[in-house]
């Protein structure tokens, strides 16, 4: 007689899930590697009437283990684009200098003990002098006494042969110990600089960034494409550590440094000076054998020490001249190496394609009409296209006013200037932005000069957003100075993006190969600077008509 199957009940239906859910458990915590586990198969199915609603259909059978997508196993991935792992257990790799510049030092296996940077080397007069390198990490004063206060003694940087390094760090090799040494993978920018200047939009944003991007991208000699001018193929940077700056100490009032750094480098870590001091007292203990932190590969920047090399010392007063010259001297600087960051700030601030790509199609344009036979018809539909590589219409003038602000024009001049700007761009069927910068947010700031091809201003801070705009072929800078007054701040960092900067002095201006000594006249930082708005008008028309060429 066959007997009638029982329906489940509620009850076998729990304790089937039970079991289940046991054995889920068990072979997560023991693995599948357990041999008498993997034999053992459970049927876990029950009737659709107690787990779906009725008239439903059944389930999809789940997929295998190896076929789902679980998001959660992303965050147990290894790092990637990391250089090839050093294995500091048993041996202790040689420092070596990938490029060098004064305050600039990319460096594949550093040394940290005690606050100590340490190059281990059998050959040390191979390497520069550690005052081109590094400094006591004080802030800058120009008096001997500071001077002398910033140089660096073998308590900052000092060099040690393989041999010395074993013996501070090494293990045991008769009873197989490991060396007492504790790697950080991957590529680290350390900053050796106080929060003087670090807490400044132009200091970190124009000078210090802008610096160690040159100089990472020229000592890999990435590549930048037109076609693909958001991608470099520099590896990635992993963490930034400020040494000598708290977690305020690099951020700026108005909270574009933070803002910049995030946007351009989503999946950076930042240490900050009481991380590092973690890092030095861990090293420190004097009851414990010494032990040291090996850095695999850092950018390590230091300002005194730039401030030391002939072209920030004597020339600029820019760190990132010594970054930027000497790598575009070794010819490892592509035109658009500095796009990977611009544009990833700029996408961020929810900035459109087209008008990310307004420097790379406007410079097509041009070299595509310069390439055309004598006598061929010229590009059309707008007068300036020719020259600018922009239509009338994406041809944008930006003045930023300072009038709220300490330094800035004389009413009058201010007025003048504003009317003549908006009569010339109306002329041309031009843009024109008058912008009180802390009246907008700092996406519209960013959106406005991202299209700006003219940005002109008083000599002051908002005028760092010359970092975002395209670069076309007319692309602009008109700083505006108390008569016979000069700062480089702007001047170097437009030259060094590739567009052209023009120094007003009222009715005349300067602008390279003829730019003027520094210079801070009684009147610099006033409020009655003066400015002639005709002269103004006059270098915009014939800089846009392809008067003042680079």
């Amino acid at each position: 007689m066959v007997g009638l199957a029982r329906p489940r009940t509620l009850r076998d239906v729990a304790l089937v899930l039970l079991g289940a859910a046991a054995m889920h458990f068990i072979s997560s915590f023991l693995g599948p590697s357990a041999d008498h586990l993997s034999s053992i198969i459970v049927k876990t199915q029950v009737s659709s009437e107690y787990v779906h609603d009725a008239g439903q259909p059944n389930p999809v059978p789940a997929p295998a283990r190896d076929q789902r997508q679980d998001p959660a196993q992303e965050l147990l991935e290894p790092l990637k684009d990391l250089p090839d792992a050093v294995d500091t257990s048993y041996t202790i790799p040689e420092t070596t200098i990938l490029s060098h510049a004064p305050g600039w030092t990319l460096f594949r296996n550093i040394y940290m003990s005690n606050g100590t940077m340490y190059i281990v080397t059998s050959r040390p007069s191979s390497f520069p002098d550690i005052s081109l390198m590094t400094s006591t990490g004080l802030a800058a004063e120009n008096t001997p006494e500071n001077i002398a206060a910033r140089m660096p003694t073998s308590e900052d940087m000092a060099f040690l042969t393989p041999q010395e390094a074993q013996d501070l760090w090494g293990g045991d090799v008769d009873k197989l110990e490991k060396n007492r040494i504790w790697s950080v993978p991957g590529n680290t920018f350390i900053i050796n600089e106080p929060s003087q200047f670090l807490d400044h939009y132009y200091h970190f944003c124009a000078e210090w960034l802008l610096g160690a991007w040159a100089f990472w991208q020229g000592a890999f000699k990435a590549i930048v494409s037109p076609e693909t001018a958001a991608k470099t193929t520099a590896p990635p940077v992993h963490r930034a550590i400020f040494a000598n700056a708290g977690a305020h100490g690099w951020r700026d009032r108005p909270g574009f440094n933070s803002y910049v750094f995030r946007a351009a480098f989503p999946a950076l870590t930042v240490e900050v000076l009481e991380d590092w001091d973690d890092r030095i007292i861990a090293t420190s203990s004097p009851t414990a054998p010494r032990r040291a932190w090996h850095f695999d590969t850092v950018l390590f920047t230091d300002r005194s020490a730039a401030f030391r090399g002939p072209i920030c010392g004597s020339q600029t007063q820019r760190i990132a001249a010594e970054a930027t010259e000497h790598m575009r001297k070794a010819g490892n600087l592509t035109k658009l190496w500095w796009e990977p960051v611009r544009r990833a700030v700029l996408r961020f601030a929810g900035v459109d394609q087209r008008t990310l790509d307004l420097g790379v199609k406007a410079e097509a344009v041009v070299s595509a009409n310069t390439r055309m036979q004598p006598g061929a018809a010229a590009v059309d539909g707008s007068s300036s296209r020719a020259t600018s590589g922009l239509y009338d219409s994406d041809i944008v003038v930006t003045y930023i006013s300072r009038q709220a602000s300490r330094r800035h024009l004389l009413d009058d001049d201010h007025a003048a200037l504003v009317e003549a700007l908006q009569e010339m761009c109306g002329k041309h069927g031009w843009e024109l932005n008058v912008v009180e910068a802390e009246k907008l947010s700092k996406e519209e700031q960013l959106a406005i000069a991202a299209r700006t091809t003219v940005m002109l201003g008083v000599h002051g801070n908002g005028l760092t957003h010359l970092i975002m705009m395209p670069v076309t072929p007319v692309s602009t800078v008109i700083e505006i100075f108390y008569p016979q007054g000069f700062a480089h701040d702007y001047q170097w960092t437009t030259h060094a993006l590739g567009m052209r900067h023009f120094a007003i002095w009222n009715d005349t201006y300067r602008t390279m190969p003829n730019k003027p000594d520094v210079n801070y006249p009684e009147g610099f930082q006033g409020t009655e600077i003066p400015v002639h708005a005709p002269t103004v008008v006059r270098v915009i028309e014939e800089r846009i008509a392809g008067l003042h060429p680079l």
